[in-house]
């Protein structure tokens, strides 16, 4: 007598979204179990131990077979082997592309060589991050920085196009690349504080202000949205405006109003910093302003550019003394360019608008840098 066995086949995929963020954080199966459990998946499901680690082994391989497709996302979208609708899919090709913070700012200023690859062991130390994770995201970084590095148009929209990525993530990226292909210093022991949330701000702040796509071509929410499409074969997020960093050195006219300038900074802050503020401000004027347009008479030249974030670090050092809160030092720079654009030296329409682009850069960077 022949047993009655009820069988039902299928080809349609299931994602756990819990399993696959265990696969994704480089955890094994057997530690990915021991948290299903601690987490109370038995007592939830009624489960026993041993058919949630069947349960998990499965969705490892099927991850594991993934894992290919996902190194191309469009393949995933264009194969037939596993049935994944598309919500389904785009969870699997985001996950799989994110990155920890840490992890990022530890990979920046390295050559994405197989070499570093191998020696990944002190990032994974440093960030408690698992290194088959670190590894991931290593050659992901790697991946997405070979395709898109040469490649004409926005750095968000291609690295978007060509993986699949949402626009936030796809932004990271960008600025990664960005960084990257323009090799700004980051591993200073003196930028060794700064996180990559706040290097990311400051690289968008450089992509929407000095480079050739930034001359009046796009707002700063295209940028960062990409809701305009801008192409063209001259069209490149990775050049430099290098006529602007040229006519900065104009900028040293300032240097000559310095008296003039101070006194309508001071007496535009006086009513809205506290008098101790107040007084830093006016006494420490000259080393302030100097700091800031010396940078900007420099430029031009590719070292004093690849150094950007560690001579923002050494203007900072005017402040670092002081009792002046992130809102004092936006209430200074905001009046300090606004200001500025009051003396005569500044009249001629094109040299305004390079300070005010010069100025949003500084700006931005600094306060980013001083809330960190």
């Amino acid at each position: 007598m022949c047993t009655e066995v009820d069988v039902f086949i299928t080809n349609y995929t299931l994602v756990d979204p819990d399993i696959y963020q265990l696969w994704i954080d480089g955890r094994t199966a057997s530690e990915a179990v021991a948290i299903l459990n601690q987490q109370g998946l038995g007592q939830q499901t009624g489960a026993s131990l041993e058919l949630i680690a069947s349960d998990v082994l499965d969705h490892y391989r099927t991850y594991s077979l993934l894992e290919k497709l996902l190194t191309h996302p469009s393949k995933l979208q264009e194969q037939l082997a596993f049935q994944i609708e598309p919500k389904t899919q785009q969870l699997l090709i985001e996950k799989y592309y994110e990155f920890d913070d840490n992890v990022a700012r530890e990979l920046l200023g390295k050559k994405l060589s197989s070499k570093h690859r191998k020696d990944l062991d002190e990032i994974c130390e440093k960030t408690s991050v698992p290194l088959k994770s670190c590894r991931r995201q290593f050659d992901n970084l790697k991946r997405v920085f070979k395709m898109v590095e040469e490649m004409p148009g926005s750095l968000v929209q291609n690295v978007q196009k060509y993986f699949m990525l949402s626009p936030d993530l796809a932004s990271k990226y960008a600025c990664i690349v960005f960084l990257a292909c323009l090799r700004f210093e980051t591993s200073k022991r003196k930028l060794q504080s700064l996180s990559f949330p706040a290097l990311k701000r400051c690289a968008e702040q450089v992509m929407n202000e000095w480079t050739y796509t930034s001359s009046g071509t796009r707002s700063q929410e295209s940028v960062l949205t990409h809701s305009s499409v801008l192409a063209g074969p001259d069209y490149f997020d990775t050049e430099m405006d290098k006529e602007f960093l040229l006519d900065l050195r104009d900028l040293r006219v300032l240097l000559d109003k310095e008296k003039e300038h101070k006194s309508l900074v001071c007496a535009c802050v006086k009513s809205a910093l506290t008098s101790k503020a107040y007084s830093e401000a006016e006494s420490c004027f000259r080393s302030y302003s100097r700091s800031i347009l010396t940078l900007a008479t420099s430029l031009h030249r590719v070292r004093e550019l690849r150094n950007l974030f560690y001579d923002f670090s050494v203007i900072l050092e005017n402040w670092k003394h002081t009792i002046w809160s992130v809102n004092d030092l936006e209430i200074f720079l905001n009046a300090y360019t606004k200001c500025a654009l009051s003396l005569d030296v500044l009249k001629e329409a094109d040299l305004r608008q390079k300070w005010e682009r010069y100025m949003t850069v500084v700006s931005n960077s600094l306060v980013t840098m001083y809330k960190n």
